[in-house]
């Protein structure tokens, strides 16, 4: 035998709680059950009826290798239901304050619920610091589902409470539950892939779109990225294979450096001879750092009023480093997306000249149908 918990826990509306969820439900508890104090019909939870209204009272809880002996001379009133737990997270649980961990297993248990002086017990809120009156014991041990049912009864608490549980209607049956869970599953994946193919432009990404999105860059003012720009675009470039996607990135890295007013800065200029090569970058495109005090430095490329270079030309760096990246659809995306930014609101005209340049791209993949929807 293990003492799980013994201590007085904080009681409100006596009730005290077992779970291994979030559900606190009195009549859904106790719906279909002969017992009352204990409900046991929420999987996962067990919901525990106290004498003392509002206060504290004590309560131990034991978990044992078998059934344990009934102690029925000890108790005034006795009630058994089954449970188990739906997680592995299970808590003895105030109503409004606290909880305690009750380390027990995922699997099927028989609980006793052993309660002591309930009609003594005051059934308002206590005065603080007054002694308790009631007492409570939980025992747990394994054992398959069965019925719930009253060992012993003694107080007008518990015949109240038993009276209570036997005037709820029957809850659902295993197989009725097991469908609703199922209908719920399946509505849950239903928003689920409404919302991505949303996200997506109308379609569903594949696969290898779903691999690159979290890696690919963003730039402030483009929360969506490239997807939200154009997303018929996106899918396009996902389908038109490794070569049309890095000699798409080497176009959109010229394009970028253009429009931002850096493709006759000699180094820079060098860059995107080296990109079309296929060659690393040399200085100051090797190295970030470099490429910051160049950029800083450099009298002939254009900057803000504070002296920082600007948007554009931010963006065209962007699109060098994006454009020779190892993957190349990751390559074609960012590139094409830090081009955009140095378009601003000219970008789509870009991705019409994107569209005429590479034909693969101009035709946007049929959209991906589900019968599921």
């Amino acid at each position: 035998m293990r003492t799980l918990f013994s201590s007085e826990v904080h009681v409100a509306y006596g009730q005290i709680y077992v779970c291994s969820d979030d559900i606190h439900l009195l009549e859904a508890s106790f719906a279909g059950q002969r017992a009352g104090l204990c409900g046991g019909a929420v999987p996962g939870h067990l919901f525990l009826v106290t004498g003392t209204h509002t206060g504290s009272v004590p309560i131990t809880v034991e978990l044992h290798e078998t059934d344990p002996p009934l102690d029925a001379d000890l108790w005034e009133d006795i009630v058994e239901v089954s449970f188990r737990p739906v997680s592995n997270k299970v808590q003895l649980v105030e109503w409004d304050t606290g909880w305690y961990p009750l380390p027990l297993s995922e699997t099927s248990y028989r609980v006793r619920y052993h309660c002591q002086g309930m009609d003594e017990a005051p059934n308002a809120a206590g005065e603080a610091g007054e002694p308790a009156v009631d007492e409570y014991l939980l025992r747990f041990w394994p054992s398959p589902p069965a019925p719930d049912r009253v060992v012993k009864e003694t107080s007008q608490a518990a015949a109240y409470w038993h009276e209570f549980a036997r005037k709820q209607p029957p809850g659902p049956t295993p197989e009725e539950r097991a469908e609703a869970e199922r209908q719920a599953r399946e509505e849950e994946e239903h928003t689920a892939l409404r919302r991505e193919m949303g996200a997506w432009g109308g379609r569903l990404p594949s696969d290898r779109l779903r691999d690159v999105q979290g890696k690919l860059r963003g730039f402030q003012g483009y929360p969506q990225g490239l997807v939200g720009l154009d997303a018929a675009l996106v899918h396009a470039i996902d389908t038109a294979g490794p070569e049309e996607q890095r000699a798409l990135a080497r176009w959109a890295a010229h394009r970028a450096c253009a429009t931002a007013g850096l493709s006759e800065i000699d180094w820079v200029a060098g860059g995107l001879v080296e990109l079309d090569r296929g060659e690393p970058y040399s200085p100051p495109l090797d190295d970030p750092r470099r490429l910051r005090d160049a950029a800083f430095s450099d009298a002939r490329i254009p900057h803000s009023h504070d002296g920082t270079p600007g948007l554009p030309q931010v963006a065209a760096f962007a699109a060098l480093f994006d454009a020779a990246a190892p993957d190349p659809l990751k390559a074609a995306l960012d590139a094409l997306l830090a081009a955009a930014v140095t378009h601003d609101t000219d970008w789509p005209h870009l991705f019409a000249e994107v569209r005429r340049t590479f034909p693969a791209t101009a035709i946007a993949p049929e959209a991906e149908r589900n019968d599921r929807q």
